[in-house]
């Protein structure tokens, strides 16, 4: 069983699934239709609409593109440029971490 969510995090995947619903009732969109397009079933597409966290995030985010819905930055080159950022940072960090080792408190 998976672990429960925040709130905050359940909170915002109702968020991103009304968004894709506004998005596609926008264009006129069935469930079917957009569930063809995503190559899901039209329950999953469901699922995706009413936030449930149990769908493939992949679906999530090309369910939001195809519907308009900005994930993080509306512009695709900002993505790639923040994307970037964050693999020199990554790059920096150490390959391994390793949980702080604990002393032993034997002072009587």
């Amino acid at each position: 069983m998976p672990p429960p969510l925040s709130i905050y995090a359940r909170e915002a995947l109702q968020l991103l699934g009304a968004m894709i619903r506004h998005g596609r009732s926008q264009r006129q969109w069935s469930q079917r239709e957009l569930a063809q397009r995503l190559g899901v079933s039209a329950p999953t597409l469901q699922k995706i609409e009413r936030g449930e966290p149990g769908c493939h995030i992949g679906s999530v985010f090309e369910a939001a593109v195809l519907t308009g819905v900005p994930l993080f930055h509306s512009d695709s080159e900002d993505l790639r440029r923040l994307a970037r950022q964050q693999q020199a940072i990554m790059a920096l960090l150490p390959q391994r971490i390793r949980a702080p080792s604990q002393e032993v408190d034997d002072d009587f």
